[in-house]
């Protein structure tokens, strides 16, 4: 069904509102994390009860609860985009029915994805896994995948027989490649520090 221009406006407005406020919560946490981390010479955080450990100089005896209550608030924002994402884009690709406002005998399957997914998230903390490294490693998979779907997202962007009238601008478009470049540049940097410059400093200090 297409979207009306009424929907589009307030998807605009959504989207630019979200990603403001998600662009200022990105700030604090890099702020909080070299005040805190950083600063206290914490580089290799292995559980939540080290990350909780560091803020003790900044926050004191509060240090646990404010870790608690951050972790409690970031699983309530996360866990249902984290289940609902995968959902989406499975029954986007089967054909299923897809969105919360359809009840579970309307969407079996969409609703069957969220559940497996939940459960999954679930059962990485009985196997083993560290969520802290789990946590850098699909971070690291999702800036090496980030290219190539930006990459085709702007040729979609661009072409009117998936857009139709709705193709963006000479400003949205210049824009939109200075960011992919950029993330391309990003990933060949990590490559390069992860395979080279890493190899590089261990034969220096071999005797």
């Amino acid at each position: 069904m297409k979207a009306t221009e009424k929907e589009i406006h307030y998807s605009t407005i959504d989207t630019n509102v979200g990603m403001a406020f998600s662009n200022v919560v990105m700030y604090f946490i890099i702020l909080t994390t070299a005040l805190s981390l950083f600063k206290n010479g914490k580089h290799d955080i292995q559980s939540g009860a080290d990350a909780a450990q560091a803020l003790q100089p900044l926050a004191g005896q509060f240090a646990g609860i404010l870790f608690a209550a951050g972790m409690i608030g970031a699983g309530i924002l996360a866990v249902p985009v984290l289940t609902g994402a995968p959902a989406y884009a499975l029954s986007e690709v089967f054909g299923w029915k897809r969105g919360l406002h359809h009840r579970w005998n309307q969407a079996k399957p969409y609703y069957a994805a969220i559940t497996a997914s939940t459960l999954i998230g679930v059962a990485i903390n009985f196997v083993g896994i560290n969520p802290i490294d789990a946590l850098v490693e699909v971070s690291v998979l999702m800036g090496v995948i980030a290219p190539p779907l930006l990459v085709l997202l702007m040729l979609s962007a661009r072409n009117p027989k998936v857009m139709g009238e709705h193709t963006i601008g000479p400003v949205l478009t210049t824009l939109g490649w200075v960011v992919t470049a950029a993330m391309v540049l990003n990933v060949a940097a990590l490559a390069y520090t992860s395979f080279f410059a890493g190899q590089g400093s261990v034969v220096r200090e071999s005797p």
